[in-house]
């Protein structure tokens, strides 16, 4: 347990072979579950997975996890609940360690939700995310749990772009696919304060595991991007923790040719819905209105102008004028910044960071 709540962590792992055990091996002794899954995994990532639940020397550490033989025998019953045992085979836990291993690859989203329905089934205080390849310093780990040990948040995730000492040993690609996604991200999850979204370091409290629907998270590499959406509309705090990153030998399976496309898209839904659910739906702010003015002007702009250059190309004497379009567009900035800033004040309560 830390500071009196019991800590399960989520490790993920698709092809993590000379890499996952370390991470198992490494965890700290307050760590009560390690819920360890195998993504179908085509090298030996499971039979070391299962090696280093063996030798995991903190195993019998934690002897205060308030984690009971009942939650343990509700845990691996028939695979679990029905969601769980859809998805994965649940293995008896060696020592504090439970293997999982999916019944097909549901990809990094999909593994993190496994780990979730697991934690929640155990009634896991706090829930943290580590990634198999050892880019995280789990040293840091309790920098994550101290804003939900002291009730100040509801989640609280790694941030890489805080500190300069941090951004400086981030690849330089990386640093620029990060800081655009940062930006759709503020805007989609309304989270203004909030950086480096990617960042899979999070810790999460049971209550907020509760309040979500976690079986509609999103599955794919932007289910980070897509878990802040969902916590902002169920009103969570969240904790951005400066965090650095270690980058070794680990080789990245993000295909960034699908994966732009993917995750900006599902930001863009997620934008909407966020709107209409807790801005207009649930309650009323008049942010989702400037928001919607705003893009529907812009967007007459664009038909605007492409009507004026087909016209001008075919000669015929009709069109917009330069004015006009200039007008529309400066309205719709004018509408979109008025909307942008109703909804940093509209959240800044919910968001704190940790240097």
């Amino acid at each position: 347990m830390y500071r009196g709540l019991s800590v399960g962590v989520v490790i993920p792992a698709y092809n993590e072979e000379g890499f996952v055990g370390d991470v198992i091996c490494e965890m700290p002794a307050f760590v009560d579950r390690l819920y360890v899954i195998d993504d179908r995994s085509s090298d030996g990532t499971w039979e070391e997975i299962l090696e280093a639940a063996r030798e995991d020397t903190h195993s019998d550490a934690s002897g205060d996890s308030s984690t009971s033989r009942e939650d343990t025998d509700r845990l691996v019953a028939d695979g679990g609940t029905s969601a769980l045992a859809r998805r994965a085979s649940v293995g008896e836990p060696i020592g504090r360690v439970v293997p999982i291993q999916h019944r097909e690859n549901l990809g990094a989203g999909g593994a993190i939700k496994t780990g979730y329905l697991a934690a929640l089934e155990e009634d896991i205080d706090a829930t943290v995310t580590v990634d198999a390849d050892g880019q995280m310093d789990l040293s840091h780990m309790p920098r994550l749990l101290d804003p939900l040990a002291e009730g100040e948040a509801d989640y609280a995730k790694g941030n890489r772009l805080l500190s300069a000492e941090y951004r400086a040993a981030m690849p330089r690609f990386r640093f620029v696919g990060n800081t655009i996604l940062t930006f759709l991200t503020k805007t989609a999850s309304g989270y203004w304060k909030t950086m480096d979204p990617q960042n899979g370091y999070t810790a999460i409290s049971g209550d907020a595991l509760e309040a979500i629907n976690v079986e509609e998270l999103y599955e794919y590499y932007g289910y980070c991007n897509d878990l802040l959406v969902t916590l902002n509309v169920h009103e969570m705090r969240v904790a951005d923790v400066a965090m650095p990153a270690v980058y070794g030998d680990e080789e990245s399976s993000i295909q960034y040719s699908e994966y732009i496309p993917k995750v900006s898209t599902m930001l863009l839904r997620n934008f909407l819905w966020r709107l209409k659910t807790k801005h207009l739906v649930l309650d009323f702010h008049p942010l989702a209105l400037f928001y919607l003015i705003g893009a529907g002007l812009g967007a007459a702009g664009a038909v605007a102008t492409g009507l004026t250059m087909i016209t001008a190309l075919l000669s015929v004497g009709i069109g917009v004028s330069g004015s006009s379009i200039l007008l529309l567009f400066v309205a719709s900035a004018a509408f979109l910044l008025f909307a942008m800033v109703f909804d940093m004040g509209e959240h800044e309560h919910l968001e704190m960071q940790v240097r």
